[in-house]
């Protein structure tokens, strides 16, 4: 019996489009006199990529980085009114209520029958446990690590406090920066399933020839293969 871990956000259920969904509106309200969207976005992508490293992740932090921009291209702190507006864009991030990706909840139980199953997610702890609470998946996993950023350092320790053993762990995630590259490093096996709409941030290359990585199509064809 192997073991497989499973990445939560935009493995086991939407996510980042809400963070899209919310970024658009943004730009839209923002109207700035002289920068296109793209380069508004790229100076909230420096925000974000900053805020990460100090202020870890979730959508408090995402509020912030919102309220960072704004004030980076108007050169001026957001005046109160304008910081209830920001609030107001991001209100749709309240995640009491979760979308889950097509036949998740059945193909867990399926892997459950054969393989130890545990999440490993990072984020604000108490967000991604009210996630996890609102998609009612909870009871199919052994463990649940949230962290505050996905490294090597935090695969490492995960194998030495849960005794996994390496070559008989798999990680399973969209994210190439946070579930495939530091678990391949860390000597876990990984499973790539793309997701259209991975945060940019999350991007990376990942090495063609490396036969420890399963790219599948879908979530659901992890069934065919443990």
């Amino acid at each position: 019996m192997g073991t497989l871990v499973f990445d939560a956000d935009d493995t086991l259920w939407e996510n980042n489009i809400l963070f899209i969904r919310v970024v658009d509106d943004f730009l839209a309200w923002l109207a700035h006199p002289t920068l296109e969207h793209a380069a508004i976005r790229a100076v909230l992508n420096d925000v974000e990529r900053a805020n990460a490293a100090t202020y870890g992740y979730g959508s408090r932090v995402f509020l912030r980085n919102l309220r960072e921009c704004f004030e980076r291209l108007h050169e001026r702190p957001a005046t109160e009114a304008e910081r209830r507006e920001i609030e107001e864009l991001a209100a749709a991030l309240v995640f009491d209520r979760v979308e889950l990706m097509p036949e998740v909840a059945e193909t867990l139980a399926d892997l459950g029958t054969r393989h130890e199953l545990a999440l490993l997610t990072k984020g604000d702890d108490a967000e991604q446990r009210r996630k996890l609470a609102a998609s009612g998946l909870a009871g199919h996993f052994g463990s649940v690590h949230v962290v505050r950023e996905k490294d090597l350092a935090t695969y490492l320790r995960l194998t030495e406090s849960m005794a996994f053993d390496p070559a008989d762990t798999w990680m399973i995630g969209n994210s190439p920066k946070s579930d495939i590259i530091p678990a391949r490093r860390a000597g876990w096996n990984a499973v790539f399933i793309p997701h259209p709409h991975t945060w940019e941030l999350e991007h990376a290359a990942l090495d063609p020839a490396d036969t420890g990585v399963l790219e599948l199509p879908s979530f659901t064809a992890l069934r065919k293969h443990f």
